[in-house]
């Protein structure tokens, strides 16, 4: 499949991947994408995500409907007035946001390749939020991205030793499809009172610098546990715009620096052949 055809008009490409559901990797992916969002570039969100296409959610943009080109190409639905972050999700092609996606792998990989080569993007970054695990839809994503320019992965895990089982096999993924891994964020890492500033680690304390550390791994940082963040997930609002100020805030600008800090832009990923 050639560059022109895989996601044309973007930048580079991040995978967000996580071992298990509920680590916190969708909102580590819109957390990301709104920081990007501050440094000054275009940003996009692919939510490939078919089974809990949170992302328009958390980024208030739920009753949206994607438009098409005369050519026949999806417009990504716009997030904010500049015109600086986009979204595509399956959720947009759905009736209803309770619809389920009761679809067979086929019909996934499709879809999926769909999203990966349909979409008239404009971005400098765009971010892949995945489904947890390693799925068929992984597979899908990784041979349709095959030239595209991929800076890399980034691997979500929160301390607890259950969930640093599940990123390590992650990480073998990655190993064996060949995607960089640009390091390791360890998610709800403590619970910060907001009355004395005590952090209480309610979820252990760890494991992902750990795991980054016996994997030779970039540690990108820890994100604990923040009840105004949850609550602008809920609800749609921009957390890294409201809370500018935050230590979470501070945070996710150094995660954000790490993962584009490197000089040289990758080359696009070699073609494979299908496995």
């Amino acid at each position: 499949m050639s560059t022109e055809t895989v996601l044309n008009g973007v930048g580079e490409t991040i995978v967000v991947l996580s071992g298990k559901g509920g680590v916190g990797k969708s909102t580590t992916t819109v957390q990301l994408a709104f920081t990007l969002r501050a440094l000054g570039y275009k940003v996009g969100i692919l939510d490939v995500d078919l089974c809990g296409p949170s992302i328009p959610r958390m980024l208030g943009v739920e009753d949206q409907d994607v438009l098409t080109t005369p050519n026949g190409k999806w417009i990504p639905v716009m997030v904010d007035s500049e015109k600086k972050l986009s979204v595509v999700s399956i959720a947009f092609f759905l009736n209803s946001k309770k619809d389920a996606v009761i679809w067979r792998g086929p019909k996934k990989n499709a879809m999926i390749k769909q999203l990966l080569t349909t979409v008239a993007w404009d971005v400098d970054y765009l971010l892949i939020d995945t489904p947890p695990g390693t799925s068929d839809e992984h597979l899908s994503v990784m041979e349709n991205i095959r030239g595209a320019r991929v800076r890399g992965a980034v691997l979500v895990t929160t301390p607890q030793l259950l969930s640093v089982d599940d990123v390590t096999r992650e990480l073998t993924f990655c190993q064996k499809t060949q995607l960089n891994v640009l390091g390791v964020l360890e998610n709800m890492a403590g619970y910060v009172c907001p009355h004395c500033s005590e952090c209480s680690n309610i979820l252990a304390w760890g494991g992902g610098e750990s795991f980054a550390a016996k994997s030779s791994l970039p540690f990108l940082g820890r994100v604990p546990i923040e009840p105004n963040l949850c609550q602008c997930a809920e609800t749609g609002q921009n957390f890294m715009e409201k809370f500018a100020s935050s230590p979470i805030a501070d945070i996710y600008k150094s995660i954000a620096t790490k993962l584009i800090a490197t000089s040289s832009v990758p080359e696009a990923m070699e073609p494979q052949e299908g496995r």
